[in-house]
């Protein structure tokens, strides 16, 4: 159904007059879109000098940041996990887990070590919601990643819950180099690609940039206000 504005010329007039203004359409403002600095921004920049500016990032944004390839992954993780103090985790349903080795790990290793892990259900609803409000650890991948600001990009769907992301104690976000891009920029300009390339966007995209912070009261920065406490990137060399 296609939409339509009504009375708009009667509300803007009524405005502008307000103003002292003759007509909102004699004195529209115009628009020059010829200077675009926004795409300038590191341009330039090759992916190691993006993962340069990322690993400072993460520093000022209170995150570690891991760097490993997809040979040493899987030991890569459960080091991670181990140093935020182990599960219970909860993680995506994602086929990347198992196409990066994932699979010992999660079906053998930590059940053996009596490590609890659940894997996102969207037939279980209430219960994934339970799990995630217990685990100490929640497990997601970043499919766009913002050198800049250190934010990475998730898109939720049937299986990845976004409680995944906020729930847990801790967030471990497993960061591929390929998804690395310079800034907000780049990453509306590939969200934007793949509306246009006719595939579906998610209806909840999140942007996070680390663990949860606040400094409203008093200007006092506190961490994990309304999310994870601590949150870890995990830089994968996958190019």
């Amino acid at each position: 159904m296609t939409g339509s504005i009504q009375n708009r010329d009667e509300f803007l007039t009524q405005i502008a007059t307000s103003l002292g203004r003759d007509s909102w359409m004699k004195n529209a403002p115009v628009r020059n879109w010829q200077h675009q600095p926004q795409h300038l921004v590191l341009k330039d920049a090759t992916v190691d000098e993006l993962v340069d500016v990322l690993r400072l990032q993460c520093e000022k944004i209170h995150t570690t940041l891991v760097e490993t390839n997809s040979k040493e992954l899987e030991k890569t993780l459960k080091e991670t996990v181990a140093n935020h103090g182990g599960g219970p985790i909860v993680s995506w349903k994602d086929e990347r887990f198992s196409k990066w080795g994932l699979s010992p790990l999660i079906n053998e290793i930590w059940p053996n070590e009596g490590i609890s892990f659940h894997e996102w259900d969207y037939t279980k609803e209430m219960e994934n919601i339970s799990f995630a409000e217990k685990a100490n650890v929640g497990i997601t991948i970043s499919e766009i990643t913002l050198a800049e600001s250190g934010t990475v990009v998730l898109l939720s769907d049937k299986d990845k819950g976004r409680t995944v992301s906020f729930l847990p104690a801790t967030l471990i976000v497993l960061v591929p180099k390929s998804t690395l891009v310079p800034r907000m920029t780049q990453a509306a300009q590939k969200l934007r690609s793949i509306h246009e390339q006719g595939n579906l966007v998610a209806s909840c995209v999140n942007f996070i940039t680390g663990p949860s912070n606040s400094a409203d009261i008093e200007l006092n920065l506190v961490v994990g206000v309304h999310g994870p406490v601590k949150a870890s990137y995990i830089l994968i060399d996958d190019l």
